[in-house]
């Protein structure tokens, strides 16, 4: 089932905005693959981007979440994390995992991610000082999440619309 897409209200304080606005721009993620075949899912459609898929996108954001608020915020290893291995843009490497797999550990890692923020204040800085996250609070991390999934929720709609012409944000 995909998440209800729910702006956040106009006049609250501001975790609840900036948590409303990522928590809108997370749950577009699975309406964007919402009865998309494995084929498409899997398919790429930008020559210079070949790992610029759906599925891909999918995963990355998944490794995305992980590494801000696992490895960087509270210093927990990066095992298993592409993303801090030796191969460039790995974390968009899917093979034929089924994109229903990448969106569920997809949303366990937003779950994860969401558990941590909540027991932290917005200006706890990151514990992780090989990365350089000891000089960024949870805020500037949180905002740099949510740009994150917005602009690859924009990469989103444009692959969507090219695979099959579906389109919108609600």
């Amino acid at each position: 089932m995909t998440p209800p897409r729910i702006r956040p209200p106009g006049v609250a304080d501001e975790r609840t905005q900036l948590l409303g606005w990522l928590d809108l721009q997370r749950a577009i993620v699975p309406y964007k693959c919402e009865g998309l075949s494995e084929q498409d899912a899997h398919r790429a459609l930008l020559p210079t981007s070949p790992a610029m898929t759906v599925a891909g996108l999918v995963s990355h954001l998944r490794w995305v979440e992980h590494c801000w608020f696992e490895v960087l915020f509270l210093d927990r290893p990066a095992d298993g994390n592409p993303q801090f291995g030796e191969v460039e843009a790995a974390d968009f490497e899917v093979g034929d995992t089924p994109l229903e797999q990448l969106l569920d550990e997809y949303a366990r890692q937003c779950a994860v991610s969401d558990e941590i923020v909540a027991a932290a204040d917005l200006d706890d800085r990151g514990r992780n000082a090989e990365y350089g996250a000891t000089e960024l609070t949870l805020r500037w991390m949180l905002l740099h999440v949510l740009e994150e999934v917005a602009r690859h929720v924009g990469h989103l709609d444009v692959l969507r619309e090219q695979l099959d012409g579906a389109r919108g944000y609600w």
